[in-house]
């Protein structure tokens, strides 16, 4: 039970921290139809200048205060250079130019940290561990769902409780009359690009001292935050946040549990080679599963 308790918290971490993704991801994808497969370059980026301003400071929460504005900069100049004038374009062509913007990025980040992974470590005061009924778990896993609900919890009140909230939701009903009203709707665009990239440079400030930080990172994490939006229902952030949390929990435990089945019916060796694979094809099954009885998602948007 102690395995299952432990499991099923890694469960959470893992998708709270695939929410932080998802977030940024539904916001320009759910919100502004804009398909973004640069998103996960991102969250490469945002891993590497968190983890170099951390090797070089010292500091976990200045490498956090400096990665912040600098993958928001990064965004807008990506967002007003290469994709402001796709936004009226179908989604093949932003497919087309969003993949090359993968090719760029994963070339300029070999050019910059090389092509070796680049370590970024715990942070001291989140080094060590937390008991809860009994079992020690690592303090940093618990700070990364702490600020995954925290985000949550103000991405909620964003776009449901303020002014600019209402703007967002309007402008993705119907940007022309928006624009009509007065509403400077490239801002708004613009903003929105920012606030994404922030977001998935925040998972990968999150994500480096738990995995190494390396050319490429962003394309799998990319794969499973499609499918906690296509699960969750495009453009809810409510549904990213409970479909994170169910694909994070079902990969996780599906990992921990299938070999332990398949040991009844199998070998050792082959039960613990084919239950990880097996349950890495969970979520698409579950996908697959949610498409076939709800095509618009679990949590889709609420109109009216």
């Amino acid at each position: 039970m102690s395995l299952f308790f432990v499991q099923g918290l890694n469960g959470l971490q893992f998708g709270v921290l695939l929410f932080l993704m998802a977030a940024g991801l539904t916001l320009v994808f759910g919100i502004m139809n804009f398909v973004n497969l640069a998103h996960g370059s991102l969250y490469m980026m945002g891993a590497f200048i968190a983890a170099s301003l951390y090797n070089f400071t010292g500091s976990f929460w200045l490498a956090t205060v400096g990665m912040i504005p600098a993958i928001s900069l990064l965004g807008l100049i990506m967002e007003r250079i290469a994709l402001y004038k796709l936004y009226d374009r179908d989604h093949l062509d932003q497919v087309l130019a969003t993949f090359g913007l993968i090719l760029f990025f994963n070339e300029l980040a070999r050019t910059i940290w090389g092509s070796a992974p680049y370590y970024m470590q715990v942070p001291e005061a989140l080094s060590g561990t937390i008991a809860l009924f009994g079992i020690d778990y690592p303090a940093y896993r618990f700070a990364i769902i702490a600020v995954g609900l925290l985000v949550a919890a103000l991405c909620y009140l964003l776009i449901h409780h303020t002014r600019i909230g209402m703007l967002i939701r309007a402008g993705s009903s119907n940007r022309v009359m928006v624009a009509a009203l007065g509403v400077n709707i490239k801002l708004l665009n613009s903003m929105l690009f920012a606030l994404g990239a922030a977001l998935a440079g925040v998972a990968g400030l999150m994500a480096g001292p738990i995995m190494s930080v390396q050319v490429g990172m962003g394309e799998p994490v990319l794969i499973l935050t499609m499918v906690v939006i296509v699960i969750g229902g495009i453009g809810s952030i409510r549904g990213a946040f409970l479909s994170a949390i169910i694909v994070g929990v079902v990969d996780t435990l599906g990992r921990t549990a299938l070999p332990l089945v398949l040991r009844e019916f199998l070998d050792r060796n082959s039960a613990n080679a084919a239950g990880p694979a097996l349950a890495s094809m969970l979520i698409y099954v579950l996908m697959a599963a949610v498409l076939a009885w709800r095509p618009q998602g679990l949590f889709p948007v609420r109109n009216g």
